[in-house]
């Protein structure tokens, strides 16, 4: 583990969180609701978080910007993507489903159409990564969703840390087989990354990664 590993997590700016916003509800055409917005920023704030925090969020948006031109609809993934952590019960096997639920109330609410508010509660279920997505904005979200498996060595080791931080209630003897089933679930994806710019940027780091990880995992118990 880097000395990085240890630092708490960078959150972004929240201006530039609130860029995203904006820009998900200007490419829906529609006036963006900033009461949701500051009950998603306070839910991705909860204390017990470690990896599910605003540093996630930032940089799945992050990605999603570099990606856009490959979004059917930008605005619903970027919407999936502010809501696709925002019920996270460390207790709980529900989080996504729960998430969802929150998206369609708040989107519906919001005059979103139901075609659209469905659509996204697809994109966030699509995140329980039971499945690989057949649906290209799903494959992309998820592929953003993934892409801190193939990020630089630094960044993984400080993903790792803060995910066995967030679960430091779980004894090493469970945690680490359960985490080492998790990571080889996704090395036998081939491939892992489904669309062509994360596949391009991220699948070769990742497997570097997850090969290392597993590893860690097996050593350790």
């Amino acid at each position: 583990m880097t000395q990085d590993a240890n630092l708490p997590a960078r959150h972004p700016p929240h201006d530039a969180l609130l860029r995203h916003w904006q820009q998900a509800w200007h490419d829906l055409a529609r006036p963006a609701p900033q009461p949701v917005f500051d009950a998603l920023i306070a839910a991705w704030s909860e204390p017990w978080r470690h990896y599910h925090t605003l540093q996630h969020l930032g940089e799945c948006l992050d990605a999603l910007a570099r990606e856009r031109a490959q979004a059917r609809h930008p605005g619903e993934i970027a919407l999936a993507l502010f809501f696709h952590d925002a019920v996270y019960d460390l207790q709980a096997s529900d989080n996504e489903a729960r998430s969802a639920d929150w998206a369609d109330r708040a989107l519906t609410g919001a005059g979103l159409p139901p075609q659209a508010v469905a659509r996204v509660h697809g994109l966030v279920m699509a995140t329980r990564h039971q499945a690989a997505p057949t649906e290209p904005d799903a494959q992309l979200l998820v592929d953003i969703d993934l892409a801190i498996l193939g990020a630089p060595p630094a960044r993984f080791a400080e993903y790792e840390a803060q995910i066995r931080r967030e679960y430091a209630h779980v004894p090493p003897e469970v945690f680490e087989p359960r985490r080492g089933r998790i990571l080889g679930g996704f090395l036998a994806r081939r491939p892992l990354y489904q669309t062509s710019g994360l596949q391009a940027r991220c699948e070769a780091q990742a497997r570097l990664n997850l090969v290392q990880a597993i590893a860690a995992a097996g050593s350790s118990h």
